[in-house]
């Protein structure tokens, strides 16, 4: 899938390492011209000794096995992987409904980090930049009902921890501390970060302070 928008002359390609429509979305937001190609990294494959390490390995795994062919030679592949957090135990994506059950009781109530890695891989070199981003969403202690009207919605069923927070997730969130489009799945501010020391990104930094306001008043 290609996505066209006007970009600056001479810059090297741009490709998504995922084909998530959350992280198409938002960066299609920042205004970039880009392409994407899913990896095929196992992610419960990678050793890691605590959240931030997995998060971050596994971004670094996604954007280099991407970048490593050939046909992205020279382009900035992005990889991207979102975890949530609670008490020391990582929430991936439910195996069912009843899994999905499962997380949201162990986090209603509660308090929970939201880890994304995100890399920018050079295709074809092994240069490559890698980082993370942690928000803090605080859960409504929602009724049971509200929980399983979520869950027959099969909004929960594709995502980490079993909620969206652009979608019909929100409503079980009180509030988050920290980045917003971290906990969708892809922390655009860190994202640009990374992808200036390679290419010129004000212009996308311009896109970014017009979507940061619109997107916090849409939550609270």
């Amino acid at each position: 899938m290609i996505f066209k928008i006007e970009e600056q002359a001479g810059a090297p390609p741009i490709i998504l390492a995922s084909v998530s429509p959350r992280r198409i979305e938002l960066l299609a937001r920042l205004g970039f011209a880009f392409e994407t190609d899913a990896s095929g990294v196992d992610e419960l494959a990678i050793p890691f000794k605590s959240e931030r390490e997995y998060a971050m390995k596994a971004a670094l795994a996604k954007a280099k096995e991407v970048a490593g062919r050939s046909r992205w030679k020279g382009g900035l592949v992005i990889g991207a992987d979102t975890i949530v957090c609670l008490n020391g135990e990582v929430l991936g994506k439910p195996r069912g409904r009843e899994d999905a059950r499962r997380m949201l009781e162990m986090l209603r109530g509660q308090a929970h980090d939201v880890i994304t890695g995100v890399a920018v891989a050079v295709g074809g070199t092994e240069t490559a930049a890698v980082d993370s981003e942690r928000t803090r969403v605080f859960f409504k202690r929602f009724r049971r009902g509200t929980m399983e009207k979520y869950l027959a919605g099969g909004e929960s069923l594709d995502k980490a921890g079993a909620y969206g927070i652009q979608g019909a997730g929100k409503s079980l969130v009180h509030h988050i501390e920290g980045d917003y489009f971290n906990v969708v799945g892809l922390p655009l501010g860190l994202l640009l970060r990374l992808l200036g020391q390679f290419i010129n990104i004000e212009a996308h930094q311009r896109e970014l302070a017009r979507l940061r306001y619109p997107y916090r008043e849409e939550l609270f």
